[in-house]
């Protein structure tokens, strides 16, 4: 009986442990943690434009609404709407026969003086011979010197007139006042036009160069003037969607008293605007550039987490495993974010799916992120 319980105990014990050998065989092993699919950027070394921003409306350098100063019918137009003219090109023809009729008057008249004063002149000499003989009373030759004055100045009268008959036949044609780009066209050929305030016939504006008026906040005023001391300060003009750029020019005011009302300060730059891409009465945004930070980090702007501890951002070790770095930054800008302490240039660093990480975790890297532009 005992050799049979003790052969049954050791059945069981061995059945026991082949099971145990059998589940160790089939039991999975753990997986390894997979790696997450990041993108990085390098932390580099630039320089930075420290600049104010505001918003600004493009004027023309001159804006001259013509206007004519004789009337009369016109008879020719000498231009094409929106065309480019210089000083001096001629725009409208008024008839000018009324004016060419008065002018050969004038001088018909200073013609018919010149020869009653001529004959004057004679008379005065031989009375002025005559007098001392006692031929000739005193009171002849005075009448005779009073009237050579008169007709000198009848001569002079008629002169004024020819030289106001020339203006009014010079101003019949009408020419343009300054070099720039015509708009519509007011009046059509036929049309009677007088000389007053309110008849105009073409405005021009002036695009070369040009004029952009804009307002920053009055805190920014005295940043402005200590840099503008050193040199002129660069103006960029960009595209209402703050990325594209279409010129770069100067400031040239700074308006003498702060807006009360908004608490901004009137600036205006000039921008040469050789390609036409600055339009009198667009709006654009401007960005007055004030200093330069020098040889400073930045990072992409991406990769900057915010923490309940301020700042941080993830960088990648050589074995493909991040660590957190808590970061300081001065200012973010266009895509960069300027890194006064945290990280150095040449590092790499996570600029996308750092939602997922920890410190230490294993990252698999894609393509670098390009690196933003200004």
């Amino acid at each position: 009986m005992k050799k049979l319980v003790l052969t049954a105990v050791t059945a069981f014990v061995v059945a026991g442990g082949f099971a145990a050998w059998q589940s160790t065989r089939t039991r999975p092993v753990a997986a390894a943690a997979p790696t997450i699919p990041i993108t990085e950027g390098i932390a580099q070394t630039d320089n930075i434009p420290v600049f104010v921003r505001g918003l600004g409306t493009v004027q023309a350098y001159n804006m001259v609404s013509v206007k004519t100063q004789v009337s009369g019918q016109i008879t020719q137009v000498l231009f094409t709407e929106g065309q480019e003219v210089k000083a001096g090109d001629p725009l409208f023809q008024i008839d000018p026969r009324p004016y060419q009729a008065a002018l050969e008057q004038s001088q018909a008249n200073k013609r018919k003086d010149e020869a009653q004063l001529k004959s004057a002149r004679l008379d005065l000499e031989r009375s002025a011979k005559l007098v001392p003989q006692g031929w000739e009373t005193r009171q002849v030759f005075d009448q005779q010197t009073a009237s050579v004055g008169a007709l000198e100045a009848s001569v002079n009268a008629d002169q004024a007139q020819i030289d106001n008959a020339q203006l009014n036949l010079g101003y019949a044609l009408i020419r343009s006042p300054i070099a720039g780009r015509t708009g519509a066209r007011l009046v059509d050929i036929g049309n009677y036009v007088q000389s007053s305030p309110e008849t105009s016939l073409v405005v021009i504006a002036q695009l070369k160069p040009i004029f952009v008026s804009f307002t920053v906040p009055q805190a920014s005023l005295d940043d402005i003037r200590q840099n503008q001391a050193n040199g002129d300060l660069k103006a960029i003009a960009y595209a209402g969607d703050d990325r594209t750029i279409l010129a770069e020019g100067k400031l040239t005011l700074v308006d003498n008293q702060v807006d009360v009302a908004t608490a901004t300060i009137h600036l205006k730059a000039t921008f040469e605007n050789g390609d036409e891409r600055l339009w009198p009465g667009e709006f654009v945004s401007m960005r007055l550039v004030t200093s330069t930070r020098k040889d400073v980090t930045t990072v992409p702007e991406q990769s900057v987490m915010q923490g309940p501890n301020g700042s941080y951002v993830y960088v990648i070790r050589p074995d493909n495993t991040v660590e957190r770095h808590d970061v300081e930054i001065a200012a973010t800008q266009d895509g960069l974010a300027v890194v006064s302490k945290g990280v150095v240039a040449g590092d790499h660093v996570v600029v996308d799916g750092q939602y997922r990480l920890i410190n230490g975790a294993k990252v698999r890297v894609g393509p670098q992120q390009a690196t933003a532009s200004r």
